[in-house]
């Protein structure tokens, strides 16, 4: 019998992490960062609930911070057994834990604690790490084996098939919001005996495409007309590359006039280098629109400032322009200093493109307030504050159903993770009631046996 372990990314969005096990092989299953007010939240110092030495196998979905974020911890108390995902997510990954390292040791500093790991772990992580191709099966031991198939969220997120003796798990990882600016479409899944799957934007729907490329000029077009700064709060990975995609084809369009656009961030600039190295990757259109001789990420007026000076030299640029910078949640990075400038400005916008965890700055900022705190310094919000939801790289609620609805009469258990309660609540009443599925809501530290 096997045994499915939910030990965190349950009753909250982040820290993804999962553990199947059997007498003979522990298989570990994303090993992510709690994130919320902090970058990473006290939870994460906590020792494992497992015995790092222990586990044979580390199979990742993708290069979020919340799903392999944790990682190099793992390394650091014990763990020395193969890393596996695809070749894009091990690429991603370098970047993503170098500039968590050095968030970590800013938030550690502050706190007057050691930070959680340092540069030497990731590289030892870095050096048990394997790439595999979708659709490629890769055994593992007692009568295991896994596959990926294309999750369509961001470049090389994968949905984890894990199989032993003609039975499955799938394990979605977050699944894209299909069909997506740059990426292919989230694959089909039919034929699962379990699957766990996320519930991010379980009991929402997001615009349209359509509706949220006519949203997002309109109000660049109007904060612009006001003489403002459009200042867009974007995660570095995935979600600054697809602004700037469609940002492209509007300029190009002339459905929004050619003003100053600044990426400020250089773990956002080396991500989407990173991206123009893999065209292969994108969809159709994007192809070839690529093989025509244009670059997706580059138009009129884009700078790139990746240095500490070219970031301060923005505030001395007059006139209309717009700030993509990170952290996605306002939680830490370079937005908060251009949020402090342009809040208390009733010409600017702050335009949220993303989810907004409980307990951080956007949030606060989504849900209205008037007063926020930023280091320290009480600032008025009088700027426009936008939403949305579109650009995310999330199903909602009717494309997480439709996704899963693919398993009626076949799967036996579904299991609902990766999202706040009320999300994961109601998505599984919607796919109990219109899906007629077996759904099961777990808590965090919750096991259950399955027959795999």
């Amino acid at each position: 019998m096997t045994k499915i372990t939910f030990l965190n990314g349950v009753e909250e969005v982040t820290g993804s992490n999962f553990l199947l096990e059997t007498e003979n092989i522990k298989i570990l299953i994303d090993c992510g960062l709690i994130q919320g007010e902090a970058f990473a939240e006290s939870e994460n110092r906590e020792p494992f609930s497992f015995d790092p030495k222990e586990i044979a196998v580390l199979i990742v979905t993708h290069a979020h911070l919340d799903h392999i974020g944790r990682i190099p911890k793992l390394v650091k108390d014990g763990f020395r057994g193969v890393i596996w995902s695809t070749e894009v997510t091990r690429e991603l990954a370098l970047p993503m834990f170098d500039d968590a390292v050095e968030l970590l040791d800013m938030e550690a500093r502050k706190k007057g604690v050691l930070p959680l790991y340092e540069k030497k772990n990731v590289e030892r992580a870095l050096s048990l790490w394997k790439g595999v191709r979708y659709h490629e099966e890769t055994p593992l031991s007692d009568g295991f084996s896994f596959y990926l198939k294309n999750a369509g969220h961001i470049l090389g997120s994968a949905m984890i098939e894990i199989r032993r003796e003609g039975k499955k798990i799938v394990f979605t990882g977050d699944l894209g919001n299909s069909p997506a600016p740059l990426l292919q479409d989230t694959e089909s899944v039919t034929d699962a005996d379990y699957m766990v799957m996320e519930s991010v934007y379980g009991d929402r729907n997001h615009e349209s495409h359509e509706t949220r490329d006519e949203r997002f000029a309109e109000v660049v077009r109007s904060t612009i007309v006001r003489g403002g700064t459009v200042v867009i709060p974007s995660f570095s990975l995935e979600r600054t590359q697809n602004i700037l995609y469609v940002l492209n084809n509007l300029v190009e369009e002339g459905k929004v006039p050619s003003v100053p656009v600044f990426l400020d961030s250089p773990l956002a600039i080396k991500v989407t280098e990173i991206y123009k190295r893999h065209g292969e990757d994108f969809n159709k259109e994007v192809r070839n629109e690529i093989s025509g001789g244009d670059d997706v990420f580059s138009f009129p007026k884009l700078s790139f400032t990746a240095s500490r000076e070219a970031s301060s030299a923005i505030d001395h640029v007059k006139g209309p322009k717009i700030i993509l910078a990170g952290s996605g949640m306002s939680a830490g990075g370079r937005v908060t200093r251009h949020e402090k400038e342009h809040l208390p400005d009733p010409k600017s916008t702050i335009l949220l493109v993303g989810y907004q965890s409980l307990g951080t700055l956007g949030r606060r900022l989504e849900e209205g307030t008037r007063k926020i705190k930023i280091d320290g310094v009480e600032v008025k919000v009088r700027a426009h504050v936008e939403n949305i939801r579109g650009f995310s790289s999330h199903k909602d609620s009717d494309h997480l159903v439709e996704f899963a609805s693919h398993l009626h009469g076949k799967v036996k258990e579904i299991y609902v993770a990766m999202g706040e309660p009320k999300s994961s609540l109601f998505l599984a009443q919607r796919l109990r009631d219109y899906a007629d599925l077996p759904v099961i809501v777990p808590k965090h530290g919750d096991s259950y046996e399955i027959d795999l």
